[in-house]
């Protein structure tokens, strides 16, 4: 019970006190107890975002944010779910079959699969979602076509609907990237688009029962008819809680149930959190990649020597100790060591005499050859976020470390979006970022490395190393186009080879998954990916 001095003001004294509690309790709950206290009394399971919910339309979006695509899974499935190797496996559909064209896609749907309301899950439901989404202007349309403005086709050529578990999606060309864009595509009943804006109605594990934009909060409900097994949790509630202070003094107070994925807590924050006894610090491999890129037009990183000088530079070993506290595990390549296509290639360990001897090859050698005289005059341009207190701490410890072997670093700060538009237009030498669930498909290779993605004044790729190699270039294409992964590993374990070697980009390591909660929350278990499908299956000792 709550000691609330204005509960016992409203209360009079002596032999009225029981009558006059036993007839207002209720209504002296809802008006008058705190906020916290009356959330014991509702028994919501609390479950921390460190990010705001931008949106709950489920496709119509104008940008995707995590956040919001968290929420999503919660409420929707999709045709397709990436697995345990980040291989795209179907979810609604229980069947996928192509064509030996490569031209069409058909997807036998599962029986049984009904939305919230009721309604049975269709091929018109599937038809009318896709033909919206294409139709549209939205985020997730910009992927299921090539060019843009007046050069723009659609690799989709038609969705058909021939019954009610078939649908058949027929291609204009050849596309590798028809089952990994369809991941992020809800499902919706026919003709609901409008009403999804306000009121999302799925075929998820949860059920939306209410959305405060203001308070970011959103109330669910457990859906007893899911078609793979009724949540264990009845009622649950997802709150952004971006500010890292707030987040730990929720966790502490017992209001917050479960914060999975903090990225607003800092690695300390995380241990601490682990010393407290009603709670318990979990630790998942995680798939997202913190790294550097280097300008390979830009001299002396035109030269792959001096690329390579800094990986053998930089203690990785030490800065995933020291400053992540080992939460994180070193990375050899963009894709996660999970992922069906992974190859280490070349990799790089802490070695100072290695790369002073590279930079001695490179013609920059140590004036004395005794210490850390720098190499060369001009400083290397190492551009970071400025908002990014965790970006400004790992550049100081690798411009110490580059520093040692006469490397001499000069760091910038930029705004976040500024920062982007640099990297855009060249104006950096280093910088430093994380990629966070698009180096999950091997096709990031392409995306990263290939010379047709190199930035220009008019299009905002992402192969902002503006690395180029007619060679990788071929291999990339050939695996890029190629649905049998045994002929498609060994061709992106050959890119990874090459990639290793020049060092467009220096992997440093992949950020675990880390999720606080309760002692009483059990059966946590968080995939490489880090998607909350695991909330389904997550039980609560009350």
């Amino acid at each position: 019970m709550c000691n609330n001095p204005k509960l016992r003001a409203h209360c009079p004294s002596g032999m009225r006190f029981i009558k006059c509690f036993s007839l207002s309790l209720l209504l002296l709950t809802a008006i008058l107890l705190p906020s916290a206290c009356r959330r014991s009394q509702s028994n919501i399971f609390v479950i921390a975002l460190s990010d705001n919910i931008k949106t709950i339309d489920p496709i119509g979006s104008p940008s995707v944010d995590a956040a919001s695509e968290r929420v999503r899974t919660l409420m929707f499935n999709s045709l397709v779910k990436k697995d345990e190797k980040f291989d795209y496996v179907p979810e609604l559909a229980l069947n996928i079959q192509r064509s030996d064209d490569g031209l069409s896609f058909t997807f036998a749907l599962r029986d049984g699969v009904t939305f919230h309301d009721g309604r049975p899950f269709t091929s018109a439901d599937a038809k009318y979602t896709l033909d919206t989404v294409l139709a549209s202007t939205f985020a997730k349309a910009a992927s299921f076509f090539e060019g843009s403005g007046a050069t723009r086709t659609a690799y989709i050529k038609s969705v058909e609907a021939p019954d009610a578990h078939t649908l058949i999606i027929r291609l204009n060309k050849q596309w590798t990237g028809l089952l990994p864009n369809l991941v992020p595509i809800a499902m919706i009943p026919k003709d609901s688009y409008e009403s999804q804006k306000t009121h999302p109605l799925g075929t998820g594990p949860f059920k939306f029962k209410s959305y405060d934009q203001v308070q970011q909060v959103i109330d669910l409900e457990a859906n007893d008819k899911y078609w793979d097994g009724a949540p264990k949790i009845p009622l649950i509630r997802a709150r952004a809680i971006s500010e890292s202070n707030t987040m730990q003094a929720e966790l502490q107070s017992g209001r917050v149930d479960i914060a999975p994925l903090a990225t607003s807590l800092s690695p300390d924050a995380i241990k601490a959190l682990g010393q407290n006894p009603t709670l318990t610090v979990h630790q998942f491999v995680g798939s997202n990649l913190n790294l550097l890129t280097f300008n390979t037009t830009e001299a002396p990183l035109n030269n792959v020597k001096v690329r390579q000088a800094i990986a053998y530079a930089i203690d990785r070993e030490s800065m995933v100790r020291d400053l992540v506290l080992g939460q994180g595990a070193i990375a050899h390549s963009i894709l996660p060591e999970g992922s069906w296509a992974y190859a280490k290639g070349q990799t790089y360990q802490f070695d100072p005499a290695r790369a002073k001897q590279l930079l001695d090859e490179a013609g920059f050698r140590d004036p004395d050859g005794d210490g850390p005289q720098m190499r060369w005059a001009k400083p290397l341009l190492f551009r970071i976020s400025g908002s990014s207190a965790a970006a400004r701490q790992y550049a100081s410890v690798i411009q110490n470390y580059l520093k040692d072997v006469g490397v001499p670093v000069t760091i910038e700060t930029s705004e976040f979006t500024t920062m982007l538009d640099q990297l855009r237009y060249g104006q950096f030498q280093i910088s430093y970022g994380q990629w966070v669930g698009g180096n999950q498909d091997p096709i990031f290779y392409h995306d990263l490395f290939a010379t047709s993605e190199i930035p220009t004044q008019t299009r905002a790729a992402r192969n902002r190393s503006r690395y180029s190699n007619p060679e990788l270039d071929k291999i990339l294409d050939e695996a890029a186009n190629t649905y049998d992964h045994a002929k498609a590993a060994p061709l992106y374990a050959k890119a990874q080879e090459i990639i290793s070697r020049d060092m467009p980009v220096f992997p440093m390591w992949y950020q675990a998954n880390m999720v606080i909660a309760k002692k009483s929350v059990g059966n946590i278990q968080v995939n490489a990916s880090g998607d909350w499908g695991f909330v389904k299956d997550l039980t609560m000792q009350r």
